[in-house]
């Protein structure tokens, strides 16, 4: 080796890393996939054990839980028309989203589970067998049976007392029942009376506008009317303990919301809570 100058400058050191990565490790974005599949794997797995552990109506019961949009349509109904033609919650309808109802059916709830749509769809049931026996008694009371219309709602039964272009609840602009009203509340307080829960009556009114120097209004009138339907109930055998309240709500919930003045926005609503 050539000897170095003694001012000759030192060469450069050179320091080479190498760093050696074992094979097959890719981070941990794996795991967090995995553990998805696992996870969905399990609920799939769950549902398969459920629905071998359940009844249809159970399996209805929670569709209705879930389906809280289809409820609220439900509530602000009255049902279909003819002879007692409402409907319970848990029926096909033919509102926009039918076809989602339908499929909800394979949904499931524990067995055993008790109450919901189903204690309430047997209360119609049983309500609507004693209103069908008692107008069919008389062909006038027949006709009367188009008036009447039940709702399974979430909070109870509601029955719909509705007027149209031939039959009026109440004598006009008053609270004075007419007397096929009177005959109709005798019947409804008879299918009521053995079933448990307490009562609210709401009355309705049209928005027909009063004559100028009346002191009434629809506000007064829907409540007045309320507690007369209230009276006439416990004439018929409705125990006074089981009124929780009564509200007149004048027309501020139209039934035909496009024709405020049509006859079928007044109606008298009885709700029997669970």
């Amino acid at each position: 080796m050539a000897a170095r100058g003694k001012n000759e400058p030192l060469p450069p050191i050179i320091v080479k890393k190498v760093t050696i990565v074992e094979g097959g490790h890719h981070g941990g974005a794996w795991k967090v996939a995995y553990a998805d599949f696992v996870t969905a794997m399990m609920a799939f797995f769950l549902l398969l054990w459920l629905l071998g552990a359940t009844t249809e109506d159970q399996r209805k019961g929670l569709a209705d839980y879930f389906t809280p949009t289809l409820v609220k349509t439900k509530q602000d109904s009255a049902g279909a028309n003819g002879l007692l033609g409402g409907s319970s919650i848990t029926d096909v309808d033919n509102y926009p989203n039918r076809a989602g109802q339908t499929g909800t059916r394979a949904l499931t709830v524990p067995r055993g589970a008790t109450g919901g749509p189903k204690e309430g769809a047997d209360a119609v049931k049983r309500m609507r067998a004693r209103v069908e026996q008692k107008l069919n008694e008389s062909k006038r009371m027949r006709r009367l049976a188009q008036q009447v219309r039940m709702i399974d709602t979430t909070e109870g039964v509601r029955i719909d007392l509705v007027d149209d272009a031939d039959f009026s609840m109440f004598s006009l602009g008053t609270t004075v029942l007419t007397p096929d009203a009177a005959a109709l509340l005798k019947v409804i307080a008879g299918a009521v009376q053995p079933e448990g829960g307490e009562l609210t009556i709401r009355g309705h009114t049209d928005s027909l506008p009063w004559k100028s120097g009346m002191q009434a209004n629809n506000w007064s009138l829907s409540a007045g009317r309320a507690e007369a339907t209230r009276q006439a109930l416990m004439r018929s055998g409705i125990a006074p303990g089981r009124f929780m309240r009564i509200e007149g709500v004048a027309d501020r919930e139209l039934l035909i919301r496009d024709d405020p003045q049509d006859p079928r926005n007044r109606r008298i609503s009885i709700l029997l809570t669970r």
